[in-house]
């Protein structure tokens, strides 16, 4: 018999404003830097002012845990004494997250949580990582387990990794913990070393442009993109077994190798190293306040995406493509796994509100489907707030 019990009932426990404690988790915005993070690359993202809102209050068992999600309406309850099995969707990134305490020999007792969301889900802004680390800070702080930050941004990507199955980076879940409000981060994630850039846009702001599209192909072409950069490695390996991630490889080497791997391996690797050096460039000109140079390269990271690792799709294309040429736009990229989910936009604001009609209604034009907008500014990390 399952641990895991769902329910569609809103419980008498939690329509209650008594709790203990709230945590605010924000999605994230990557600027620039896709898919290099489990390459051991560089990324810049930052969390933004859209948050997951999850409110906590012990309930006074031992082991007893009830969840509740305004948005799906739905909810899940499990004991902790009991094996922790895989559900079947969102309630994964939870139990995930619970596991991995679990596995750390930590004793969180019975609580209950209520979870409300400002983040779309799909739209390639983290809400998973969100929720992850949301939950993970909540539990530590209810209960004093003294997780520290980044073990918090360890333990999510983890739950993230193992339980729900995404072989996924760090940077969505360091940028959704360790971001600070009104920077970017660039982040090493070689060694986690981290600069945090003034977000500086001056008559500039960033703009998601939601696709409304998910792509099956998305879970599946994330996890293989990662294996086949893997499977570069190893053989490359074989002549110089010093080189353990992309991060190590250079052009030089990668051009000797290039009738050694499949066509698809090297491409997946020179789009890495080729977006390595983009991210390096971005911070230069986003620190000198060149802007336009800074959007050049975000066109030229969709084109990486689109043509070498091939993650985009013809949603995300269309948008980027109706931005070209545009003097009020500096630059725009397919941000997130792909296969859907948003472009960001680095758009002069007093345009926004114009373009975001011309662009909507070009985009009904092509696919029937709507264009939803989000304006977005860099903000604070997780942050827990005691009742």
């Amino acid at each position: 018999m399952t641990n895991i019990r769902s329910f569609s009932i809103k419980p008498e426990a939690l329509k209650s404003d008594e709790f203990d404690l709230t945590v605010e988790s924000p999605g994230r915005i990557n600027l620039i830097g896709e898919h290099t993070d489990y390459n051991n690359g560089y990324v810049m993202p930052t969390a933004i002012d859209k948050k997951i809102i999850l409110r906590f209050k012990r309930n006074g068992t031992k082991n007893f845990c009830r969840f509740y999600s305004e948005i799906f309406n739905t909810g899940f309850e499990f004991q902790l004494d009991k094996p922790i099995e895989k559900g079947k969707g969102w309630e994964n990134y939870i139990l995930g997250v619970v596991q991995e305490i679990i596995n750390k020999d930590l004793k969180p007792e019975g609580f209950d949580c209520l979870i409300e969301s400002k983040l779309p889900v799909g739209a390639g802004i983290s809400s998973s990582a969100a929720l992850e680390c949301g939950v993970a800070s909540g539990i530590n702080a209810l209960f004093d387990l003294g997780l520290t930050d980044l073990e918090i941004v360890k333990l999510s990507q983890k739950a993230e990794n193992d339980f729900v199955g995404s072989n996924c980076g760090i940077m969505d879940q360091f940028a959704s913990v360790m971001s600070k409000k009104g920077t970017i981060i660039k982040l090493d994630c070689l060694n986690l070393e981290s600069e945090y850039i003034p977000a500086d846009f001056k008559n500039c702001k960033l703009l998601l442009l939601n696709t409304n599209v998910s792509h099956n192909l998305a879970d599946s072409d994330y996890n293989s993109r990662r294996e086949e950069c893997e499977a570069a490695i190893k053989i490359i390996q074989k002549e110089f077994p010093k080189i353990v991630s992309l991060r190590d490889l250079s052009f030089e080497i990668l051009k000797n190798f290039k009738n050694k791997l499949s066509a698809r391996m090297y491409d997946r690797c020179l789009y890495v190293l080729k977006e390595n050096e983009r991210v390096l460039a971005a911070a230069s000109e986003l620190k000198s306040g060149n802007l336009k140079s800074f959007g050049e390269l975000m066109y030229a990271s969709h084109e990486g995406l689109q043509n070498l690792y091939e993650v985009s799709c013809k949603e995300l294309d269309f948008l980027v493509d109706h931005s070209r040429n545009k003097n009020f736009i500096y630059g725009s990229r397919m941000m997130g796994g792909g296969f859907g989910g948003c472009t960001i936009n680095l758009i002069e604001e007093d345009r926004i509100d114009s373009y975001i009609q011309e662009v909507s209604e070009a985009y009904f034009r092509e696919f029937e489907i709507k264009l939803d907008a989000i304006s977005v500014l860099p903000g604070q990390g997780t942050q827990i707030l005691k009742n």
